[in-house]
């Protein structure tokens, strides 16, 4: 069954090589083009897309508003967004975040990568580098809101099993669950009853809060930037 993708990106050139690359995938659809946020927003709803390619900056109703949208209503709980950005604006990565996003990508990536990040999603993973995942979450967690206060209560990880602990640790550090089968010489499909097992204890909505529990609850810590 192909991914279905909507893609979001007020710059036309952009969306139709975008299109161009995904259709030629051979395993994903284009189901719609929004220029703004607000008509990527009803177009979730018509479209019904499996993952909203988003583009943060657009005129209008931008980006984060339109994911704040899309993850807000429960009628579209299965679509997942992925964000396009570039690295250096963490903040308003964090803010996507917080909308309910899925993850998100650098505009430089190349064609493989970006399908590769949109299979990701599509089957249920946050898309969190570790390269940009220490100050992405050092953006994240200086604001308030970012996950269910019981995730991170004394006592939540209690409710985790010493093997869901490690697996949390180690989503914290943005390895994909293929790289965490490869430590635990378990399948992939192992770890990702793990992962779904501690979301649902601990009540979080994704793989993206989970991974900001990890740092909230002392996990994975945040290390200081250098100088």
């Amino acid at each position: 069954m192909s991914i279905r993708v909507l893609i979001a990106d007020d710059q036309e050139l952009l969306r139709a090589a975008f299109r161009m690359v995904l259709e030629a995938a051979g395993d994903m659809l284009v189901v719609g083009e929004a220029a703004d946020g607000a008509e990527a927003a009803r177009l979730a709803h018509s479209a019904r897309a499996d993952v909203v390619l988003m583009d943060i900056r657009m005129p209008g109703v931008d980006g984060i508003a339109a994911t704040r949208l899309i993850c807000g209503d429960e009628d579209l709980a299965g679509v997942k967004v992925l964000i396009l950005t570039t690295f250096e604006n963490d903040e308003y990565v964090a803010e996507a975040l917080r909308a309910g996003a899925s993850g998100f990508l650098g505009k430089g990536m190349g064609p493989e990568q970006l399908l590769d990040a949109i299979r990701m999603v599509a089957a249920g993973e946050s898309l969190l580098s570790p390269a940009a995942t220490r100050s992405l979450i050092t953006a994240f967690i200086t604001q308030p809101g970012g996950v269910p206060a019981s995730a991170t209560d004394p006592g939540a990880l209690d409710t985790l099993t010493e093997r869901e602990r490690d697996i949390v640790t180690l989503v914290g550090t943005g390895l994909s669950n293929q790289a965490i089968a490869e430590r635990f010489a378990v399948s992939p499909f192992t770890v990702k009853t793990h992962v779904n097992r501690a979301m649902a204890k601990l009540g979080v909505r994704d793989r993206a809060q989970l991974v900001i529990v990890a740092y909230e609850s002392g996990l994975v810590h945040v290390r200081p930037k250098a100088q």
